[in-house]
């Protein structure tokens, strides 16, 4: 059994940090964690937040959802209705908060489109300098149809660079590109 190289995470005893520069670390990065969950707690149980904090060197932050006077309003009286304008501008945070969570899920999906392209790219790169064509027969259906997919971008880019090098050749020379 190999051993492991590192400790992993291990427990934090809990008490004040003296170093100036590891407590606003800490507080920074304990900040972050605790709006995500709050946000988390909003995605998955549809209820309404306000979180207010000073940090240590003085600033005050804050998360509130959908809004600080739909919460606040709630938070004083909580039987009672909430006004039509209020009920507006927490309908449009919702709306808001729900557009930017599916656009950072497609943006998520491009970005691990891309990792895998690239990472199959660099892959193809390494096969190419042993002879690819003695690979092919390994790919399974997906990796085929990503090798298609970078033979096919390979061609497009080839093709571009190859017309610009044609209209470069023809412009400096003043004449038509070779081919036509």
């Amino acid at each position: 059994m190999e051993e492991k190289k590192t400790k992993g995470r291990q427990k934090i005893p809990i008490k004040k940090i003296k170093n100036k520069d590891a407590l606003l670390t800490t507080f920074s990065k304990r900040r972050e964690g605790l709006y995500k969950k709050a946000s988390e707690l909003v995605t998955e149980c549809d209820v309404d937040i306000g979180i207010m904090m000073i940090s240590p060197a003085g600033k005050p932050h804050s998360f509130f959802h959908p809004t600080v006077d739909a919460l606040v309003s709630r938070f004083q009286n909580p039987d009672m209705q909430l006004s039509q304008g209020i009920r507006l501008d927490t309908i449009t945070a919702r709306n808001k908060v729900n557009e930017l969570k599916n656009r950072l899920e497609e943006l998520d999906a491009i970005e691990d489109a891309t990792i895998t392209r690239i990472t199959f790219s660099d892959q193809m790169a390494e096969i190419g300098q042993k002879g690819w064509w003695e690979s092919i027969e390994r790919l399974n259906a997906d990796e085929v149809v990503i090798f298609e997919a970078w033979l096919s971008d390979t061609f497009s880019k080839m093709g571009h660079h190859l017309n610009q090098l044609e209209n470069g050749a023809s412009s400096s020379l003043g004449r038509e590109p070779f081919g036509v």
